[in-house]
């Protein structure tokens, strides 16, 4: 199997992770994104602890697109400090890693 990488990332709002997921697809850095519902997170903030309703975003790219893709997600990222996960997969279906990597090529 052709290796695909997962990257993950978390907003404050959905349709700012509705905007992103479509980019990313739209310029071919992701083959798909998919918004997960809301989830509640806690963190260390500025000295403090801090609790926030997010929206994830899990990107699924190939490998050589994955730098410019985290590139894409950190400009465009409300967050001073953004989470931006790379999770590179193990092992897959064949046929999908095929797929992801056809449709993240211009």
């Amino acid at each position: 199997m052709d290796q695909i990488c997962v990257v993950t990332t978390v907003v404050d709002s959905r349709s700012v992770a509705d905007l992103m997921a479509a980019a990313a697809v739209a310029g071919r850095l992701a083959a798909c994104a998919q918004v997960g519902g809301q989830v509640d997170s806690t963190y260390w903030w500025r000295a403090g602890v801090e609790t926030s309703t997010e929206w994830s975003v899990q990107f699924k790219t190939a490998p050589d697109r994955a730098t410019a893709l985290v590139a894409q997600i950190r400009s465009n990222h409300p967050y001073e400090v953004p989470e931006i996960l790379v999770t590179h997969a193990e092992s897959g279906d064949p046929a999908y890693a095929t797929w992801v990597h056809e449709n993240t090529r211009t």
